[in-house]
């Protein structure tokens, strides 16, 4: 799941990136004490993902040799912090880790995971959705498994949309902008859509139109927002936000936010899948006119997405029981513990799930009784897979809000304008840290 944008700067505190040494706390295969050796072993797993635990039972019942502590290291950007200063300290390094997918290419590129292709993971590789299994691949290897994903979606008040005299969500962006000017003329308080500078979402909609502005080959870097598909989002969103059509006022999962999803003042909201998880406690007056669609298109008639969020885990390559994590690390990503997780609202983008009648044709109360799974499980197998984040990324996100407030506050600037900003910033960074930016 996608957390605040608002980070501290992950990096400051440490040596560049490359220079670090890679981590070798060990071959990269497990130790000698196997998952079912039966040697008695402890593994630390880091989460903030609270449907990991419910897996613990049923794992330990089938190998007693092995003890699974969970804990909660912290939101992701204190987490990431805290297992880079335990792999320079060379001590208090957990077995297993959950990282956001754009964060797997920081911690692989200077060795500090272990690849997972050496305990067998690429045995699994046909079970994923092709774009979650890439965001785990960095350089052909894969270092962590999809635990959860973010397809890009759009839910709608399907009260507020008929109140505008509109029968349909919008499948296309065109249908989309002339709905959110039916939408303005309900009051002054209704809008389609907010933003105040979401850069996963700006960057949902560049993915959808074709855009690709990170280019990665291994340290090689390459960082451009002026090809078609980028400037065709970019341009539509920023007409969007001239035109006044987006409430540039109210910011994600504040109470703001709350209440006008509440009362039907804020009609859509295009995010990922996880919201499923997270709008019926937000929105519970809402419940029923709530529906769930996929993305608009660019063109009538397409069918591409985009993704917006999700989680992987990994193990360092100074963890000391890697067979053991990595048992568990198959057991609730893939394994038998996976139904538990899902049963507990974990979205996971494995086919076994996604193509499962139990999982597509099970109605929805909050939203109408929708068959909200089968929307999802299409969002999801739709996105393009050939997206890259740059391996420095968690720093990227936690500038570009700073850089786009002055426009989304007082007008200055433009969405081009802040791109253009971020990117050089970025170079900037990336460069310092060792790698080849251009």
């Amino acid at each position: 799941m996608r957390l605040s944008r608002k980070l501290k700067l992950l990096c400051a505190a440490l040596a560049p990136m490359l220079a670090l040494t890679a981590c070798s706390g060990g071959s990269s295969t497990a130790g000698a004490e196997g998952a079912d050796s039966g040697e008695k072993v402890k593994i630390t797993v880091w989460s903030w993902d609270g449907t990991v635990e419910r897996a613990v039972p049923g794992f330990q019942a089938a190998h007693p040799n092995i003890t699974v502590e969970v804990v909660n290291a912290g939101s992701s950007q204190d987490e990431y912090k805290a297992l880079d200063n335990a792999i320079q300290a060379g001590s208090g390094v957990p077995d297993l880790v959950m990282f956001e997918y754009f964060a797997v290419p920081y911690f692989a590129v200077p060795g500090k995971l272990t690849d997972l292709g050496e305990l067998g993971a690429d045995k699994l590789k046909s079970d994923y959705v092709p774009a979650a299994w890439n965001d785990v691949t960095v350089n052909g290897k894969v270092y962590a498994l999809p635990s959860d994903y973010g397809p890009s979606a759009m839910f709608y008040n399907e009260a507020t949309l008929k109140k505008a005299g509109i029968d349909e969500p919008p499948a296309t962006w065109d249908e989309y902008y002339e709905a959110a000017k039916k939408i303005r003329k309900l009051g002054d308080d209704y809008y389609i859509a907010q933003d105040t500078g979401d850069i996963f979402f700006l960057l949902s909609l560049i993915w959808q139109a074709g855009g690709r502005p990170f280019k990665v080959d291994g340290t090689k870097v390459h960082i451009d927002f002026s090809d078609p598909g980028t400037t065709k989002a970019v341009a539509f969103w920023q007409r969007m936000l001239d035109e006044g059509l987006i409430n540039t006022k109210i910011t994600g999962w504040s109470d703001d936010w709350n209440r006008a999803l509440n009362d039907g003042t804020l009609a859509t909201q295009t995010m990922g899948g996880w919201l499923t998880s997270t709008l019926p406690e937000r929105a519970p007056e809402a419940k029923g006119d709530f529906k769930v669609a996929l993305m608009p298109q660019w063109e009538k008639g397409q069918k591409v997405g985009a993704a917006n969020g999700g989680s992987s885990f990994g193990i360092p390559a100074a963890a000391e029981h890697k067979e053991a994590a990595f048992a568990f690390l198959e057991y609730f990503t893939h394994g038998d513990g996976l139904q538990t997780r899902v049963d507990a609202g974990a979205f996971v983008p494995n086919l076994s799930v996604l193509e499962n009648e139990a999982f597509t044709g099970k109605p929805n109360e909050y939203f109408g009784d929708q068959k909200v799974g089968a929307v999802l499980a299409e969002a999801t197998e739709i996105v393009p897979s050939d997206w890259q984040f740059p391996p420095f990324f968690e720093y990227a996100r936690s500038i570009y809000g700073d850089l786009a407030s002055p426009y989304y506050t007082s007008g200055q600037g433009s969405l081009a304008e802040i791109l253009e900003q971020w990117r050089q910033r970025c170079i900037q960074y990336g460069n310092e840290q060792g790698f080849q930016v251009d």
